[in-house]
């Protein structure tokens, strides 16, 4: 993560992280087999702990959108380092793709049934709505958490429901 804080995953040689993390290359390969492995456990880890946080959650289907959207950003809070490291421009990773998915089976599926979407029309707005969304938490993230979880959720889904779509 400090590696990555600094500079893109493809510039980071073995033997630095080898000399920051004070372990031999041996150990290194023992356990991963490049940086992009490591990278890769390193995310799945994080996907997993945010899957099992968000499902310890049971919202009504009415307030599950906004509910889901203030634990996603909690969680994102919680983790800020980590997550903010990964979602940044060096990171060369596809923590994002994976933060969409969470997003998605969380916050959209029941969102997209409670407000009788059509089908061909619920894929192209879900992406549009995710990707949306998760580029506001990364702002959000950078600019501090100058808004707590719950005040960013309510923006989000203000502008889901009011400003994309017109819904009251």
């Amino acid at each position: 993560m400090t590696l990555l804080k600094e500079k893109q995953i493809s510039a980071i040689t073995v033997k630095e992280l080898c000399e920051l993390a004070d372990i031999n290359r041996s150990t290194f390969y023992a356990h991963y087999l490049d940086l992009y492995d490591l990278l890769t456990q390193i995310e799945d880890e994080l996907i997993e702990d945010m899957n099992m946080y968000l499902s310890s959650y049971n919202f009504t289907k009415e307030k599950e959108a906004l509910q889901m959207t203030e634990k996603l950003l909690e969680y994102l809070a919680a983790r800020q380092d980590e997550c903010n490291t990964l979602l940044n421009e060096n990171s060369d990773s596809s923590f994002q793709k994976k933060v969409e998915i969470v997003a998605h089976r969380f916050i959209m599926k029941n969102w997209m049934a409670v407000n009788h979407l059509d089908h061909n029309l619920s894929e192209y707005l879900s992406a549009f709505i995710i990707s949306g969304s998760i580029q506001m938490m990364k702002m959000w993230m950078e600019n501090g958490m100058d808004k707590s979880p719950k005040e960013m959720a309510e923006i989000i889904n203000q502008l889901i429901n009011k400003g994309l779509l017109g819904l009251k």
